[in-house]
């Protein structure tokens, strides 16, 4: 019964992250609520701070496949409970991703009617990008030009940096404190200011892949993935773990230098 409530925990945690995170994205785009990405930012870093605040107790509050997988590394969570884990977050983020399609669906449609978007059509990543993420930002792709090595790098360093910081925040702590969730949200808005320009900032392959699923499903076909051939595993989903994976290896080295 204690697994199944950490898992339950990850699942809803996810669900809470994924469901203000990727409706802050939807009110932006579709509803023009929103005039900047600082906005954005910070509804997102409210969203992780208050999805950990709600399942501290009843797990770790990962809530991030890259975050879990470097748990593993550093010893801090069982390999076997990593696959549980992942599903348990990508379930999560998929049901949110579901309840926003089922909101906010019918503004899309006034949305892409209005700009000529035919969903499943190749420029429908317009409409697509509140489900999963694209490179450049659809919404500076004028200004910007991102190659998929890149953008793989840019969301490895935002994942880099956001379990490092995880990390020094946890450290000789058994349970996370109350300022731990504000500062991981705080970290959350910043990486999204600053890379969300290149990638939508992402650093969570559950939060990129299971909301990806439903605009797949829910009309938008191949247009749910980036052109570029596999660069949503790659950027989106390898580059985090990698990411992950070299802060645990940074924070090892932290943690042997001798004062």
């Amino acid at each position: 019964m204690a697994n199944i409530k950490e898992y339950l925990g990850e699942f809803a945690g996810t669900f809470i992250l994924v469901l203000f995170g990727c409706s802050s994205v939807a009110s932006a785009v579709i509803l023009g609520a929103f005039n900047s990405l600082l906005e954005v930012a910070i509804i997102w870093g409210i969203g992780v701070a208050i999805a950990i605040f709600t399942v501290r107790n009843m797990c770790p509050a990962h809530l991030n496949p890259a975050v879990s997988l470097a748990m593993c590394f550093a010893q801090k969570l069982k390999f076997k409970k990593l696959p549980f884990y992942i599903l348990s977050q990508s379930f999560g983020a998929f049901m949110a991703a579901a309840l926003i399609y089922f909101i906010f669906n019918d503004s899309i449609i006034i949305y892409e009617t209005t700009h000529a978007i035919v969903r499943g059509s190749a420029d429908s990543y317009r409409s697509a990008m509140m489900f999963g993420e694209y490179f450049p930002n659809p919404s500076f792709e004028g200004l910007l030009h991102t190659s998929p090595l890149k953008a793989g790098f840019m969301e490895g360093l935002g994942t880099f940096i956001l379990v490092l910081v995880i990390f020094r925040l946890i450290e000789r702590q058994e349970q996370i404190d109350n300022t731990t969730p504000i500062l991981i949200g705080l970290t959350v808005t910043l990486l999204i200011c600053l890379i969300a320009p290149f990638t939508q900032g992402g650093f969570n392959p559950a939060r990129d892949f299971a909301p990806r699923l439903v605009a797949y499903f829910g009309g938008w076909k191949m247009a749910a993935f980036p052109s570029y051939p596999y660069s949503f595993f790659t950027v989106y989903i390898l580059a985090p773990f990698i990411g992950g994976l070299l802060a645990t290896l940074m924070n090892k080295i932290i943690n042997n230098i001798k004062a």
